[in-house]
This record gives structure tokens, C-alpha cells and sequence, in this order.
């Protein structure tokens, strides 16, 4: 039997869908991205992400796709870390403020 490698975000659609929007159109939605993160900031704070960031960045500035913009990198590390439940409430909040932005990415 062949295991099949899961990435940390494959256990749920939105999770997925979310994570492949972000990869697909990098440039034109990072300030979707950073508008999120302000909203997310609100209702924690700016200095717990940012020392949150500073703990998972990674090293060199890394190779993932995600790691060459840093509103990106937060973004997607931030969904990466979180509980699963907030991870999902997460997702549904950037599609939110997709939809709010005039952006409606179809399946």
C-alpha cells in the first residue's frame, strides 16, 4: 500500500482552496492578504503575529513558494499553525473578504 503524502492544509477544501488561490494570484491579492491579516491583528495583535512570524520564518528566507513575499508568508503561516477549527474559520474569513473586495474566484 502506497501512503499518500498529506500536506498540512489537504484536510479540508477550503483550507485547500484558500492556500491554492494564494499560490495561483499571488501578486494580484496581496492586499486581500494584508487586509486579512489587519482584521486578524484586531483580534489578537500585531506584535503576537509578529513574534509569532519571527518563531516560524524561515531561515535564509526559504524556498517555498510562499517565503518570497512576506504579507504571503504570514498569511499562509499563519493559517499553517493554528488549530483546525481556526484554520477553517480562517478560510472562510479570507473568502469573505474576497467577495467584499469584488473578487469572486469560481472552482
Amino acid at each position: 500500500m502506497v501512503q499518500e503524502y498529506k500536506r498540512w492544509y489537504d484536510h479540508d477544501p477550503l483550507l485547500l482552496k484558500v492556500i491554492n488561490i494564494l499560490k495561483d494570484y499571488q501578486s494580484e491579492l496581496k492586499e486581500q492578504a494584508k487586509e486579512f491579516l489587519d482584521s486578524i491583528e484586531k483580534k489578537v495583535s500585531k506584535e503576537a503575529i509578529e513574534k509569532f512570524y519571527q518563531l516560524v520564518k524561515p531561515i535564509n528566507g526559504g524556498s517555498r513558494w510562499y517565503d518570497k513575499d512576506p504579507v504571503i508568508s504570514r498569511t499562509v503561516e499563519l493559517l499553517r499553525v493554528v488549530p483546525p477549527d481556526v484554520q477553517k474559520k480562517a478560510a472562510q474569513m479570507f473568502i469573505e473578504t474576497l467577495k467584499k473586495n469584488g473578487i469572486n474566484i469560481e472552482e
